[in-house]
């Protein structure tokens, strides 16, 4: 007689909601990379600004995100993804339970957000969406 095997209770997870909304990638020359993206690869230019120190355009190759950031204020070359969180807050807290390390927290345009390295060192960023209209402030602006 076999006895049936019961799977384990699912634990609540840090990742419950997560979406791929950005992923960073890093850049020597925005301007040139981004007339790549848009001439050769086809990408929808959605903004492109110079301010604070830094350059950054959004462009986007598919229909759907993750889009793409060209930046050049990453301090390596390694792409930062950027997930969204229903609660930012709830988020690092289930992580931190976890053992997990950030590396700090700071602000972006559409809300607050926290990043860590992973043990492999790839990086990651969480944020939680406080300012909806932010996308659209930069919609179209072209600095460079």
């Amino acid at each position: 007689m076999s006895v049936a095997k019961k799977k384990p209770a699912a634990k609540a997870s840090p990742a419950t909601g997560m979406r791929l909304d950005f992923i960073y990638l890093p850049s020597k020359d925005v301007a040139k990379d981004l007339r790549y993206f848009i001439d050769v690869l086809g990408a929808r230019f959605r903004f492109a600004v110079d301010g604070m120190g830094a350059r950054v355009a959004l462009v986007e190759l598919g229909d759907a995100p993750p889009h793409l950031l060209l930046t050049d204020h990453l301090d390596d070359d390694r792409p930062v993804l950027i997930y969204r969180v229903p609660d930012l807050d709830k988020a690092m807290a289930d992580l931190g339970r976890r053992k997990w390390k950030s590396t700090g927290t700071f602000e972006i345009p559409h809300g607050p957000c926290c990043s860590f390295i992973a043990p492999g060192g790839q990086r990651i960023a969480l944020y939680e969406l406080t300012r909806p209209q932010a996308a659209a402030s930069f919609e179209g602006r072209r600095d460079f």
